[in-house]
C-alpha cells in the first residue's frame, strides 16, 4: 500500500470506530492533517448521525463544510465523546510529537474537551528517536525571542517557521533539527516541562508522552502498516 492508501485506511478505521463508540447526535472533535481529512472523507457518509463537529483549525473547518458537516463553536459544545487527530512522529514508547501543521492550541484546546482522544497514523510515522520532526512551539509574535531563548536554555534549537502565520495570527517556532533525527525530544519530559510551565508568550508545544493536551492522554492509538492495523487503548 502507498503512504496516501495507509491514511485513507486508518481514516476508515478510526470512522469506523467512532461509528461503533459515539452516541448519536453527539458532537465530534477533528483534528488538522492530511491522516485527519482522510478520517474527514470517511466518516462524512455519516454526518447525519452526529449533531456536527467542532474543528482543530480553519482548514479543517472548510474540508468538514465542503462534505455538509455541520461546525460549531466549541464556546456552544458542553461535550465531545471523542476527539480524532493524527500525529507526526511516534517513537517505540508511544511517545509523540504533534502540531506539525500549525493547529497546535486548537488541538489542546478541542482534545482537552474531549473524553476520548483517538490518535491515528500511518506506520511512516514512527520512529526510534522523536526529533526527526521538530517540536512545533506557538507563540505571540512580541514574544518570539523571549521564547527561543528560553527554549534554547532548555537545549533546544528553535527556529521561526518563515511564512507562517497560525488560525490564531501567532508565530510557530519549530524547536529541534529538522531531517537528523538528532533533535532534544528523545527524553519526552522535556516536552512535558515545555507544555506545563511555559514561557510568558508561549501559547503551546506538543510533544510529550500520548498527550496532546495538558491531562489529556491518547485513549487509542491505531497505526496501521501494510499489514493491517493496531489499536493501543
Amino acid at each position: 500500500m502507498t503512504q496516501d492508501e495507509l491514511k485513507q485506511a486508518v481514516g476508515q478505521a478510526a470512522a469506523d470506530y467512532v461509528a461503533a463508540h459515539a452516541p448519536a447526535g453527539c458532537v465530534l472533535g477533528v483534528g488538522t492533517g492530511s491522516t485527519a481529512n482522510c478520517f474527514i472523507d470517511a466518516i462524512a457518509p455519516l454526518k447525519n448521525r452526529f449533531r456536527g463537529a467542532v474543528a482543530s483549525s480553519e482548514a479543517t473547518r472548510r474540508r468538514l463544510e465542503d462534505h455538509g458537516v455541520p461546525v460549531l463553536d466549541l464556546n456552544t459544545v458542553e461535550d465531545i465523546p471523542i476527539y480524532v487527530d493524527g500525529a507526526d512522529e511516534i517513537n517505540g514508547s508511544l511517545h509523540m510529537i504533534k502540531g506539525g501543521g500549525g493547529a497546535l492550541t486548537r488541538e489542546k484546546i478541542v482534545a482537552a474537551v474531549a473524553r476520548s482522544f483517538v490518535c491515528i497514523a500511518d506506520a511512516s510515522k514512527q520512529v526510534a528517536t522523536l526529533g526527526r520532526f521538530p517540536l512545533p512551539v506557538e507563540v505571540i509574535p512580541m514574544a518570539r525571542a523571549l521564547v527561543a531563548r528560553e527554549l534554547a536554555k532548555l537545549g533546544g534549537h528553535p527556529h521561526l517557521r518563515e511564512g507562517f502565520i497560525t488560525d490564531n495570527g501567532n508565530l510557530i517556532l519549530d524547536d529541534g533539527q529538522a531531517g537528523t533525527g538528532n533533535g532534544h525530544q528523545s527524553d519526552p519530559r522535556r516536552g512535558h516541562q515545555r507544555a506545563l510551565r511555559p514561557a510568558p508568550g508561549q501559547r503551546a508545544a506538543i510533544g510529550h508522552r500520548r498527550r496532546c493536551a495538558p491531562n489529556r492522554l491518547a485513549d487509542n492509538i491505531m497505526k496501521l502498516t501494510s499489514g493491517g492495523n493496531d489499536a493501543d487503548v
